[in-house]
Protein backbone atom coordinates (compact mmCIF):
# COMPACT_ATOMS: atom_id res chain seq x y z
CA UNK A 1 0.00 0.00 0.00
CA UNK A 2 1.00 3.65 -0.75
CA UNK A 3 0.37 5.26 2.30
CA UNK A 4 1.10 9.09 0.58
CA UNK A 5 -1.06 8.00 -2.19
CA UNK A 6 -4.01 6.75 0.54
CA UNK A 7 -3.49 10.32 2.46
CA UNK A 8 -3.86 11.98 -1.03
CA UNK A 9 -6.75 10.27 -1.83
CA UNK A 10 -8.29 10.50 1.80
CA UNK A 11 -7.95 14.60 1.46
CA UNK A 12 -9.42 14.56 -1.91
CA UNK A 13 -12.46 13.00 -0.60
CA UNK A 14 -12.29 14.53 2.88
CA UNK A 15 -12.63 18.17 1.40
CA UNK A 16 -15.67 16.64 -0.72
CA UNK A 17 -17.86 14.79 1.51
CA UNK A 18 -17.02 18.05 4.81
CA UNK A 19 -18.13 20.38 2.16
CA UNK A 20 -21.40 18.25 1.10
CA UNK A 21 -22.40 18.27 4.91
CA UNK A 22 -22.03 21.89 5.59
CA UNK A 23 -24.07 22.92 2.31
CA UNK A 24 -26.53 20.23 2.94
CA UNK A 25 -27.76 22.12 6.40
CA UNK A 26 -29.30 24.41 3.67
CA UNK A 27 -31.92 21.56 2.91
CA UNK A 28 -34.99 23.40 3.44
CA UNK A 29 -33.93 26.90 4.66
CA UNK A 30 -32.69 28.00 1.35
CA UNK A 31 -33.93 31.79 0.05
CA UNK A 32 -35.83 30.22 -2.40
CA UNK A 33 -37.07 27.14 -4.07
CA UNK A 34 -35.19 27.25 -6.86
CA UNK A 35 -31.68 27.94 -4.94
CA UNK A 36 -32.61 25.34 -1.80
CA UNK A 37 -32.72 22.63 -4.55
CA UNK A 38 -29.48 23.59 -6.44
CA UNK A 39 -27.29 23.69 -3.34
CA UNK A 40 -28.82 20.24 -2.44
CA UNK A 41 -27.80 18.94 -5.29
CA UNK A 42 -24.57 20.19 -5.26
CA UNK A 43 -24.26 18.62 -1.86
CA UNK A 44 -25.26 15.09 -3.84
CA UNK A 45 -22.10 16.35 -6.51
CA UNK A 46 -19.70 16.26 -3.86
CA UNK A 47 -21.05 13.22 -1.93
CA UNK A 48 -20.57 11.47 -4.90
CA UNK A 49 -17.25 12.72 -5.48
CA UNK A 50 -16.17 11.75 -2.49
CA UNK A 51 -17.39 8.04 -2.38
CA UNK A 52 -15.63 7.41 -5.38
CA UNK A 53 -12.25 8.47 -3.81
CA UNK A 54 -12.52 6.78 -0.43
CA UNK A 55 -14.15 4.02 -2.49
CA UNK A 56 -10.60 3.80 -4.02
CA UNK A 57 -8.43 3.94 -1.02
CA UNK A 58 -10.50 1.46 0.72
CA UNK A 59 -9.49 -0.81 -2.27
CA UNK A 60 -5.63 0.73 -1.17
CA UNK A 61 -5.79 0.24 2.12
CA UNK A 62 -7.35 -3.67 2.54
CA UNK A 63 -7.98 -4.79 5.96
CA UNK A 64 -12.18 -4.41 5.29
CA UNK A 65 -11.58 -1.08 5.31
CA UNK A 66 -15.14 0.32 3.21
CA UNK A 67 -16.34 4.23 2.14
CA UNK A 68 -18.42 4.25 5.14
CA UNK A 69 -15.47 3.28 7.73
CA UNK A 70 -13.60 5.75 5.96
CA UNK A 71 -16.04 8.35 6.21
CA UNK A 72 -17.58 7.02 9.37
CA UNK A 73 -14.93 6.26 11.67
CA UNK A 74 -11.94 7.96 11.19
CA UNK A 75 -11.82 10.58 14.00
CA UNK A 76 -10.79 14.74 13.78
CA UNK A 77 -6.87 14.21 13.44
CA UNK A 78 -7.46 11.63 10.92
CA UNK A 79 -9.66 13.81 8.72
CA UNK A 80 -6.88 15.53 5.67
CA UNK A 81 -9.68 18.55 4.59
CA UNK A 82 -9.44 22.08 4.13
CA UNK A 83 -10.04 24.82 7.20
CA UNK A 84 -12.17 26.25 4.13
CA UNK A 85 -14.63 23.59 3.48
CA UNK A 86 -15.33 23.46 7.40
CA UNK A 87 -16.49 26.99 8.01
CA UNK A 88 -19.97 27.69 9.11
CA UNK A 89 -22.28 28.41 6.57
CA UNK A 90 -23.20 31.76 7.96
CA UNK A 91 -25.37 33.53 5.51
CA UNK A 92 -26.43 32.77 1.64
CA UNK A 93 -23.29 35.36 0.97
CA UNK A 94 -20.68 33.00 3.50
CA UNK A 95 -22.08 30.16 1.61
CA UNK A 96 -22.07 30.97 -2.16
CA UNK A 97 -18.48 32.26 -1.71
CA UNK A 98 -16.87 29.30 0.01
CA UNK A 99 -18.34 27.00 -2.75
CA UNK A 100 -16.88 29.99 -5.14
CA UNK A 101 -13.34 29.44 -3.48
CA UNK A 102 -13.70 26.00 -3.37
CA UNK A 103 -15.13 25.34 -7.31
CA UNK A 104 -12.75 27.60 -8.99
CA UNK A 105 -9.96 25.31 -7.11
CA UNK A 106 -11.21 22.36 -7.84
CA UNK A 107 -11.86 23.25 -11.67
CA UNK A 108 -8.42 23.95 -11.78
CA UNK A 109 -7.17 20.93 -9.78
CA UNK A 110 -9.46 18.59 -12.19
CA UNK A 111 -8.70 19.63 -15.04
CA UNK A 112 -4.54 18.82 -14.09
CA UNK A 113 -5.81 15.30 -12.45
CA UNK A 114 -7.17 13.86 -15.95
CA UNK A 115 -4.06 14.35 -17.23
CA UNK A 116 -2.34 11.92 -14.60
CA UNK A 117 -1.12 8.43 -14.91
CA UNK A 118 -3.46 7.16 -12.16
CA UNK A 119 -6.53 5.51 -14.07
CA UNK A 120 -8.90 5.54 -11.68
CA UNK A 121 -8.27 9.12 -10.15
CA UNK A 122 -8.43 10.44 -13.90
CA UNK A 123 -11.05 8.92 -14.20
CA UNK A 124 -13.34 10.01 -11.47
CA UNK A 125 -11.86 13.68 -12.06
CA UNK A 126 -13.29 13.36 -15.77
CA UNK A 127 -16.31 12.81 -14.66
CA UNK A 128 -16.34 14.93 -11.97
CA UNK A 129 -15.30 18.16 -13.77
CA UNK A 130 -18.76 18.25 -15.50
CA UNK A 131 -20.21 19.09 -12.47
CA UNK A 132 -17.61 20.89 -10.67
CA UNK A 133 -18.25 23.67 -14.01
CA UNK A 134 -21.36 23.71 -12.97
CA UNK A 135 -20.74 24.63 -9.39
CA UNK A 136 -18.20 27.22 -10.34
CA UNK A 137 -20.94 28.99 -13.14
CA UNK A 138 -23.58 28.67 -10.14
CA UNK A 139 -21.46 30.15 -7.25
CA UNK A 140 -19.78 33.15 -9.66
CA UNK A 141 -23.18 33.67 -10.33
CA UNK A 142 -24.02 34.53 -6.76
CA UNK A 143 -21.00 36.19 -6.03
CA UNK A 144 -21.39 39.24 -8.98
CA UNK A 145 -25.29 39.04 -8.02
CA UNK A 146 -24.66 39.93 -4.43
CA UNK A 147 -21.24 42.10 -4.07
CA UNK A 148 -23.58 44.52 -7.68
CA UNK A 149 -26.36 43.88 -6.03
CA UNK A 150 -27.90 46.43 -2.88
CA UNK A 151 -26.21 48.00 -0.22
CA UNK A 152 -26.68 45.17 2.29
CA UNK A 153 -26.11 42.51 -0.01
CA UNK A 154 -22.52 44.23 -0.81
CA UNK A 155 -21.18 44.52 2.57
CA UNK A 156 -22.70 41.09 3.60
CA UNK A 157 -20.43 39.93 0.75
CA UNK A 158 -17.34 41.76 1.98
CA UNK A 159 -18.02 40.46 5.06
CA UNK A 160 -17.63 37.14 3.63
CA UNK A 161 -14.69 37.82 2.10
CA UNK A 162 -13.14 39.27 5.17
CA UNK A 163 -14.10 35.76 7.10
CA UNK A 164 -12.99 33.10 4.23
CA UNK A 165 -10.28 34.66 2.55
CA UNK A 166 -7.81 33.62 5.48
CA UNK A 167 -8.41 30.08 4.53
CA UNK A 168 -7.56 30.11 0.95
CA UNK A 169 -3.88 30.07 1.12
CA UNK A 170 -3.69 26.99 2.48
CA UNK A 171 -5.33 25.62 -0.92
CA UNK A 172 -1.96 25.77 -2.49
CA UNK A 173 0.47 24.90 0.38
CA UNK A 174 1.24 21.33 -0.54
CA UNK A 175 1.42 18.80 2.05
CA UNK A 176 3.83 16.01 2.17
CA UNK A 177 1.18 13.43 0.28
CA UNK A 178 0.13 16.10 -2.31
CA UNK A 179 3.80 17.07 -3.10
CA UNK A 180 4.59 13.23 -3.78
CA UNK A 181 1.28 12.73 -5.61
CA UNK A 182 2.56 15.35 -8.10
CA UNK A 183 5.69 14.08 -8.64
CA UNK A 184 4.59 10.77 -9.57
CA UNK A 185 2.04 12.57 -11.43
CA UNK A 186 -0.76 10.80 -9.78
CA UNK A 187 -1.85 14.41 -8.63
CA UNK A 188 -1.70 17.96 -9.54
CA UNK A 189 0.75 20.85 -7.85
CA UNK A 190 -1.30 22.62 -6.19
CA UNK A 191 0.96 25.69 -5.78
CA UNK A 192 1.36 25.79 -9.99
CA UNK A 193 -2.87 26.47 -9.62
CA UNK A 194 -2.61 29.72 -7.51
CA UNK A 195 -1.66 32.21 -10.48
CA UNK A 196 -4.67 30.84 -12.51
CA UNK A 197 -7.19 30.30 -9.47
CA UNK A 198 -6.15 34.23 -8.19
CA UNK A 199 -7.03 35.16 -11.91
CA UNK A 200 -9.94 33.42 -11.74
CA UNK A 201 -11.04 35.13 -8.77
CA UNK A 202 -10.01 38.49 -9.79
CA UNK A 203 -12.48 38.63 -12.55
CA UNK A 204 -15.32 37.48 -11.07
CA UNK A 205 -14.46 40.10 -8.31
CA UNK A 206 -13.89 43.00 -11.03
CA UNK A 207 -17.40 41.63 -12.18
CA UNK A 208 -19.01 42.29 -8.62
CA UNK A 209 -17.54 44.83 -8.02
CA UNK A 210 -15.49 43.98 -5.18
CA UNK A 211 -11.74 44.47 -4.12
CA UNK A 212 -9.09 41.55 -4.20
CA UNK A 213 -8.27 41.45 -0.61
CA UNK A 214 -4.44 42.77 0.40
CA UNK A 215 -1.83 40.09 0.00
CA UNK A 216 -0.37 40.30 3.37
CA UNK A 217 -3.18 39.08 5.18
CA UNK A 218 -2.04 35.65 7.65
CA UNK A 219 -3.00 32.47 6.01
CA UNK A 220 -4.60 29.59 8.52
CA UNK A 221 -3.60 26.32 7.68
CA UNK A 222 -3.35 22.79 9.51
CA UNK A 223 -6.49 21.10 7.82
CA UNK A 224 -4.56 18.99 5.61
CA UNK A 225 -2.59 17.76 8.04
CA UNK A 226 -5.19 16.95 10.59
CA UNK A 227 -5.45 20.51 12.84
CA UNK A 228 -8.57 21.91 12.23
CA UNK A 229 -10.78 24.26 13.77
CA UNK A 230 -13.17 23.59 16.46
CA UNK A 231 -16.14 23.46 13.53
CA UNK A 232 -14.97 19.99 12.27
CA UNK A 233 -15.55 18.27 15.59
CA UNK A 234 -19.40 19.41 15.51
CA UNK A 235 -19.57 18.14 12.26
CA UNK A 236 -18.39 14.65 12.70
CA UNK A 237 -20.53 14.72 15.75
CA UNK A 238 -23.76 15.21 14.14
CA UNK A 239 -22.38 13.27 10.35
CA UNK A 240 -21.25 10.02 12.25
CA UNK A 241 -23.72 9.47 15.41
CA UNK A 242 -25.74 7.02 13.96
CA UNK A 243 -22.78 4.88 12.96
CA UNK A 244 -20.96 4.90 16.23
CA UNK A 245 -24.06 4.37 17.91
CA UNK A 246 -25.51 1.54 16.17
CA UNK A 247 -22.02 0.34 14.49
CA UNK A 248 -22.46 -2.10 11.43
CA UNK A 249 -26.03 -1.20 11.01
CA UNK A 250 -27.22 -0.62 7.79
CA UNK A 251 -30.80 0.99 5.71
Amino acid sequence: MNNQLVNYLLHLADNTLILAQRNSEWCGHGPVLEQDIAITNISLDLIGQSRNFYQYAAILIGNSATENSLAYLRTEREFKNLLLVEQPNGDWAATTLRQFFFSAYQYLLYQQLQKGNDAQIAAIAEKAFKEVTYHLRWSSEWIIRLGDGTEESKDRMLNAVDELWRFTGEIFQPAAYETEAAKNVCGADVSALQKDWLKKVQEIFEEATLSMPKENIYMQRGGKDGVHTEHLGYILAEMQYLQRVYPGNEW
